[in-house]
């Protein structure tokens, strides 16, 4: 079984940048689809990137795309995620979660999960 933990989260002002990175082990990423999702106070979580097996990507939440970019680096076992751009409103616990093989925007789809790395966006 693949465990993940998130690290990369932190304070920053809005306008700045963070790269959250999601570290695997137990078992080789490569035959799984990686995602993150975010989830703020009081609201459900919400999908924001995932990158399938051959590095495909997909975007959720309109206002990311441009300014959120996934990626894998499957020798190093590891997700990325490089935010740009930062808003307030990007404030939020990020998590990164695992399926195997196919792609997914459902969080109900994955079944391995991260504890969760917290972005603060100061304005």
């Amino acid at each position: 079984q693949v465990q993940l933990v998130e690290s990369g989260g932190g304070l920053v002002q809005a306008g700045g940048s963070l790269r959250l990175s999601c570290a695997a082990s137990g078992q080789n990423l490569h035959t799984y689809a990686m995602a993150w999702f975010r989830q703020a106070p009081g609201k459900e979580r919400e999908f924001v990137a995932v990158i399938d097996v051959y590095g495909g990507r997909t975007y959720g939440v309109e206002a990311v795309e441009g300014r959120f970019t996934i990626s894998r680096d499957n020798s190093k076992n590891a997700v990325y995620l490089q935010i740009d751009s930062l808003e307030f409103e990007d404030t939020a616990v990020y998590y990164c979660a695992a399926k195997r093989l196919r792609a997914s925007i459902n969080s109900w789809e994955y079944d391995v999960w991260g504890q969760g790395t917290q972005v603060t966006v100061s304005s």
